[in-house]
């Protein structure tokens, strides 16, 4: 909400967008949070089998599906009868719904975001309803970003490059090297040395 703030008093003609890998990585976050709420359960009702099913899941539901390995595809197709309500199958369905929704055209994927949003704050898992009105808030940013198709991925490479420089340059006597060496990784230079004679 601070940035809202700061972004309307200095830029006022800006427009915010979302990062599409941030707004899944909500979705993944309540995801794992409801697989570990009904590890938990099945682990306090002495549930050994559940407990093992929830603990084979855990990779499955958190990767993409063209991404699992052939044991974590099994343990996908048995999501649906992990848990006796279904919650956690729910759950990724929701999740790869808001990751497809973020591919399509603005039109298609307002409908699409709309119909999310009621199915998420239905569905009675918590996590989700809770992320729902997360989700409800910032819609029209992350309609924006459909919109404009910016990511921020660019930025984020550059901040851990400099994170990577930083840790590079511990020990140096003074901040004016770290600045100098920052620059020389990010700057855009591309240096060559000379060959060596034999």
């Amino acid at each position: 909400k601070w940035i809202d703030s700061c972004v309307k008093e200095h830029c006022p003609n800006a427009e915010r967008v979302l990062d599409g890998f941030h707004i899944v990585s909500w979705m993944t976050g309540a995801l794992d949070d409801v697989r570990k709420r009904l590890w938990n359960d099945a682990r306090r009702g002495g549930d050994q089998e559940g407990v093992k099913r929830m603990r084979g899941v855990k990779y499955a539901v958190l990767k993409n599906p063209d991404h699992l390995t052939d044991r974590q595809d099994e343990s996908l197709a048995a999501l649906r009868n992990t848990d006796p309500k279904g919650q956690l199958y729910r759950a990724w369905q929701l999740k790869e719904l808001l990751r497809n929704l973020l591919k399509h055209p603005l039109g298609q994927a307002t409908a699409e975001l709309k119909h999310w949003v009621f199915w998420a704050s239905h569905s009675r898992i918590p996590e989700i309803v809770e992320l729902s009105q997360k989700i409800r808030r910032r819609r029209p940013d992350i309609l924006r970003t459909i919109e404009l198709g910016y990511s921020n991925a660019r930025l984020e490479a550059f901040n851990n490059r400099i994170k990577v420089t930083i840790r590079m340059a511990y020990g140096f006597h003074h901040v004016d090297n770290l600045i100098a060496l920052i620059m020389l990784r990010c700057g855009g230079l591309d240096i060559r040395l000379p060959k060596p004679t034999t």
